[in-house]
């Protein structure tokens, strides 16, 4: 036993030597969080209006659901889009509400509603009798003045613009020389935009208002036929930042009134 050799028992620091744990890995994260809030607050200070209220929109509602950045009755802002699926409600409100100023549907066959590239377009389209215009004139008769109080008070709770088209047949005006179907269709188009904006509808959401005469013929051909002579109401679409949104509920909710 005396010649038994002692036991040594080396004990190493470890110093510098010694594997770092994950703390560094969460600092490191939080820095590039930090910057990256910083970046994003500089950037916003210098973003216009419009796209301040939209970040500042997603942070409150994520889903999307918040109160609309649009314009005329919605709020401030730019313009926003309306879905497909929208478009198809809005279409069967239209319908309804021209039905109850139509209940023995005698316009129907006048009236055609498509959703299209362009939007939701509304033909108002002549037959025979003339049915919307004074024969060879823009004086409006009441049958479109009806009409377009019922179709003004819908679209006009809408965010989205709206154009009026004036299309007439190929029969050539013969009532003047200095005066033809280009004055024509430019002067019922722009009659139907005056009485739209009588009821309701701001000037700021009509957008455009073109006289087409006889170049888009619905029947080419049948270029007299008189469902060539015609009124188009196109709701455009509108894109802001590629977001779509609802239509607004009072517009959905809403019930057309007959007018008085």
């Amino acid at each position: 036993m005396e010649n038994t050799p002692p036991v040594i028992i080396i004990k190493k620091s470890s110093g510098h030597n010694e594997p770092h744990g994950g703390a560094w890995k969460v600092a490191y994260a939080d820095f590039v969080t930090a910057m990256m809030a910083l970046f994003i607050v500089l950037w916003m200070m210098n973003a216009s209006k419009e796209v301040q209220e939209a970040v500042g929109g997603y942070f409150k509602d994520p889903s999307g659901n918040a109160k609309l950045v649009g314009s005329n009755k919605n709020g401030a802002g730019v313009f926003v889009a309306l879905k497909k699926d929208d478009l198809e409600k809005l279409k069967t409100q239209l319908e309804k509400s021209i039905h109850r100023v139509d209940p023995l549907d005698k316009l129907k066959k006048q009236i055609e509603i498509t959703i299209t590239d362009e939007g939701l377009r509304i033909e108002l389209m002549e037959s025979a009798k003339g049915t919307f215009f004074e024969l060879g004139s823009s004086k409006p008769t009441p049958a479109l003045k009806e009409l377009l109080q019922v179709l003004s008070e819908q679209l006009g709770q809408l965010p989205n613009k709206i154009s009026i088209e004036g299309h007439t047949d190929s029969k050539p005006y013969a009532q003047s020389r200095t005066y033809d179907n280009w004055d024509l269709s430019s002067d019922r188009a722009n009659e139907a935009r005056r009485m739209m904006q009588k009821e309701g509808v701001p000037s700021d959401q009509i957008s455009q208002v073109r006289g087409f005469s006889d170049q888009r013929l619905r029947l080419p051909k049948q270029p007299e036929d008189p469902s060539n002579r015609r009124i188009s109401l196109v709701v455009q679409y509108q894109v802001v930042n590629s977001s779509e949104v609802p239509l607004p509920k009072q517009l959905m909710s809403s019930t057309a009134r007959p007018p008085t």
